[in-house]
This record gives structure tokens, sequence and C-alpha cells, in this order.
């Protein structure tokens, strides 16, 4: 069923197009989107997540060591970690406004392009220097691609599927660690056909480029950016087209919109985020952001390194690290059933208790089995906990500021992972395992306080009654 005529002559309104959008039930149409934006985030993780696992065979090269000459030494693993999230925080932080300027899918595409072609480049250098410079130009497009892809599903989805929608994506883009980790064990202790094997694990994820188009083509750009941005025709056209899809496949007429004020369509300037209530949500974002990151990438990009701390040999760390990353999609997958069933906020504050009791064990046994299955345990909860927050992040902001707002706070992340590799890598040498993991626990309880003293609920809600 289109609109009728009376309702066709609201639906030039911003208010009346989040509403229409909201009213939609989750048929294959509206999950269909869900899935394309899931393998752009797909290329992205890969992209993101391979640091940890090519790392040893940088250091095999001869590129890179395990130990990092000085504080700020660029020849070590840890400065190549930093150099994509010196990237990284320049791309969230100073280009976030680049999808509230020119739209979701534009940016979406363009800077999966950016970071895809900075990959290649990387493929080839032979230097330490090299290496990090592209890995730095690679950062910047990756920042403005997660920034945008989280705005972008917030703003597609009915507000009863946002956290089952964030979890699908996570739950495809989270698919990518198994790959890369299954590619790094085959391939980086090898040199197939007289290369590297780690430049094969980058340039097979930099294959990315085969697909942009055809993930562009099955997306439409959001009706609520379209409509806050005055293009109010232009976001009927796409909603219309998406409603006569979700109609034939609903089989009924679909609910009517459930009007609201029109709070969240003012358009407003960058600097309004620092005014209430959303100062208020920058702030504790902002935080969680820079503690988060400790326990995220504290373990993710450093799994094998702290396999090899606890007595297991570069060969093992590898296959160890593959298995520990097959549960990578498995947390939200979970997050299939429990997305929209109870408050982020209540399921944040769960998952960092988790990685608070699953490292610190992690770092006082020595047996395979319970290597695995402690990092395993680790794995879910950071993934449980990543979608989690990403829906809820975007969930804070209005449209006319989400993408600059959510880049805002979510590069405090990027600007603390910068620190946390080389704080890492300096506390495995003088404290060991047990020390990157007491490290860790005093991060996830910052984390805890934050978001359970100053955040608020969202579940169920419209994004234009969240943004207040």
């Amino acid at each position: 069923m289109t609109p009728s005529l009376n309702e066709h002559q609201q639906t030039l309104d911003a208010a009346t197009i989040a509403a229409r959008l909201d009213r939609l039930p989750p048929t294959r149409s509206v999950w269909k989107w869900v899935w394309l934006v899931g393998l752009g985030f797909f290329f992205e993780l890969y992209d993101l997540l391979y640091s940890g696992y090519v790392a040893p065979g940088l250091v095999k090269s001869g590129m890179l060591s395990t130990t990092t000459p000085g504080l700020f030494g660029t020849h070590g693993v840890a400065s190549f970690i930093a150099a994509l999230f010196c990237g990284l925080f320049v791309g969230t932080l100073a280009c976030g406004f680049l999808a509230d300027r020119f739209g979701r899918r534009a940016v979406f595409t363009a800077s999966l392009l950016w970071y895809t072609a900075a990959n290649l480049a990387m493929a080839f250098q032979h230097t330490a220097t090299g290496l990090n410079a592209w890995r730095f130009v690679a950062g910047l497009g990756l920042g403005v691609e997660m920034v945008t892809i989280g705005t972008y599903l917030s703003e597609l989805v009915p507000r009863q599927i946002r956290g089952r929608a964030f979890a699908c994506v996570q739950a495809i883009g989270f698919a990518a660690v198994p790959v890369v980790a299954l590619l790094a064990y085959l391939l980086v202790p090898r040199a197939p056909l007289g290369w590297d094997g780690w430049r094969w694990v980058v340039v097979i994820g930099a294959t990315a480029a085969l697909f942009v188009w055809w993930i562009r083509c099955g997306l439409p750009e959001s009706p609520r950016w379209l409509a806050q941005r005055g293009r109010l025709e232009q976001a009927d056209r796409v909603l219309r087209a998406l409603e006569q899809s979700v109609q034939a496949e609903y089989g009924r007429p679909l609910p009517a919109p459930l009007l609201l004020p029109e709070s969240g369509f003012v358009r407003r300037r960058p600097a309004s985020m620092l005014v209430p209530p959303y100062r208020r949500r920058v702030l504790m974002m902002s935080i969680f952001n820079l503690f988060q990151t400790v326990g995220f990438y504290g373990f993710a990009n450093w799994v094998p390194t702290l396999l090899i701390g606890r007595g297991v040999t570069v060969t093992s760390s590898l296959l160890y690290a593959s298995l520990i990353a097959l549960a990578a999609p498995v947390g939200p997958l979970i997050g299939l059933r429990i997305g929209d069933r109870y408050e982020r906020k209540h399921v944040i504050i769960a998952m960092a208790c988790a990685i608070i009791v699953c490292g610190l064990l992690f770092s006082q046994v020595s047996t395979a089995l319970l290597l695995v299955l402690l990092g395993i345990g680790l794995t879910l909860a950071n993934n449980i906990m990543s979608y989690s927050y990403h829906a809820y992040q975007a969930e804070l902001f209005p449209t006319a500021i989400r993408a600059r707002a959510v880049g805002f706070v979510y590069a405090w992340s990027r600007f603390s992972a910068i620190f946390t590799a080389f704080v890492i890598a300096d506390m495995l040498k003088w404290a060991g395992t047990a020390g990157v993991f007491v490290l860790i626990a005093g991060a996830m309880l910052i984390v805890v306080a934050v978001i359970g003293l100053m955040g608020p609920r969202t579940r169920h809600l419209a994004l234009e009654q969240i943004a207040g």
C-alpha cells in the first residue's frame, strides 16, 4: 500500500517522513538494507582488525620490531597500530561533518574507496615509514566510514528493530575477524610466490573495491537526512518506493504513522551539541570512548602477542588467535536475540564487567584450552558491547548533527587507541600479560561508572523522542 492522498499531502514534512519510516514492518526489503550496510562494515573491520594478525609477519620480515625503541619509536608494532588510530582520530574528529553535509550514501561509498586504495599502496611498502604513512591514510577513510555507518543505519531502519539491525550489521562485519585470522594463519608464516604473506592478507582485503558500486546501487539515501536538508520531495520518493516494496511483502495495509513533535528536525549549528541535553551526552560518550578502546583494541589488536606472552609459540599463537576469532560474529548474533529486549546501557555495563572477569583470568592461566575459552569470552563480551554502544551513540543526537556528534565522541576512542598501543607495549615489557589486563580492568570500571550514572534509556523510542 502506498500512502493515501491525505497521507501523501502530509509527507512533505520531516516529522511525517520519520513517522512513516518508523511504522514500517521489518520485511525483506528493510533487512536487505541492513545486510548491504553490513557488507560495507565487513570490509571495514577486515581492514581495521588485521593489524594484530599481520604483526608477526611484519616482525619476521624485519620491517618492525616487537619492542618499541623509545616511547614513540616508529619501528615497533605499536607504531604501526598507532598510525592507524592517528588516521582514525583525524577522520572521525575532523571529517565527521562530511556525512551531514554531503549525505550518508555518498560518504559511505567514497570513504570505502579511499581506504581500499590506501591499503593497496601499503601492501607494496618496504620501510616502516612508508608502512605507517599509508596506514595513517587508510585510517582517515576508515574513520569517516565508521561514523557514517552508524549514522546511516540508525536513520534507515524502523525503531522497533534498531538494536537488532545494529547487531546484524556487526555480526556480518565481525565475520571478517575469523576470515583475516585464518588467512593470517595460512599466509603470514609463508611467502606465496615469493611475496610476504602479510602483503597477501592486506591485498585480499582490498578487493572490497570490487563490491563498492554493487553495494551502493542497493542502498538509498537516508530519507531523514534528505528531509532535514529540505529535499522533501526526494525523501518522499525514496520512502514511497520502500513503502511499495514493504507493502507487497507485508500483504496487508501498513500501520498508520505515529506523528511526533518536530523538536528533532530543527536545523542546528554544529555548536548545538554542546547545549542541553546534548552536552551531557557528549561528555558521557567521550569519556566512554576514551576507555572502552583500552578493552577492545587492547585485546583484539594484541591477541597473538598476548598469547606469546603466556608462553605460546608464534605459530601456535596464530592458531589459537584464529580459534578465538571464530567467536567474533557470535557476539552480535546473540544480539539478534537480545538487541531490542534489554536497555542498551544495561548491556554495555554487563559486558564491561564480563571483560574484567575474563581478562584477569586470562592473565593467570597457561593451558591452551583455558586460554582459548577465556579469549572467546573476551571476544564475545567486547563484540556484544560494540554493537550496543554503536547503536546507543547514534541514537543520542538529532539528525541535523548526528554524524558530526558521533564523529566527535567516537574520535576520543581513536585518540585513546593511539596511546593505548604504546602503553600496552610498555606494559607487556615491564609487567607482562597480567599488567595489561589490570589496565583493561581499570578502564572497564570507568565505563561501568559513566554509562551507569549518566546514560539515558533509548529502547523502543523514536530517534526524535530520544533527541528531545
